[in-house]
């Protein structure tokens, strides 16, 4: 959630920056709320693009990792929980 914030937070910035040049208005312009739109939605299927292929090659960097480490990749990429007490032999 906080990458998410992040990432949301610096394209709003990036795209205010890049499109509104006049503050004097209460409302945005239909030139500044166009540039506004294409701004964003630029960054957001660049941010699909990234997130796919990330997607993609993360399971390649957990065997790759696992294997570096000696243990079995675990396909979901998190650790096995510890055996709690009911799961433990005597």
């Amino acid at each position: 959630l906080r990458d998410f914030l992040l990432v949301y937070n610096r394209m709003t910035e990036l795209c205010f920056r890049h499109c509104v040049c006049n503050l004097n208005y209460r409302l945005l312009t239909g030139r500044e709320e166009s540039c506004l739109d294409s701004c964003a939605a630029r960054l957001v299927r660049a941010n699909h693009r990234l997130m796919g292929t990330y997607v993609g090659l993360m399971p390649a960097l957990l065997q790759r990792r696992a294997a570096e480490h000696g243990a079995p990749a675990e396909p979901s990429g998190l650790p096995e929980p510890a055996p709690g007490p009911a799961e433990s032999s005597p």
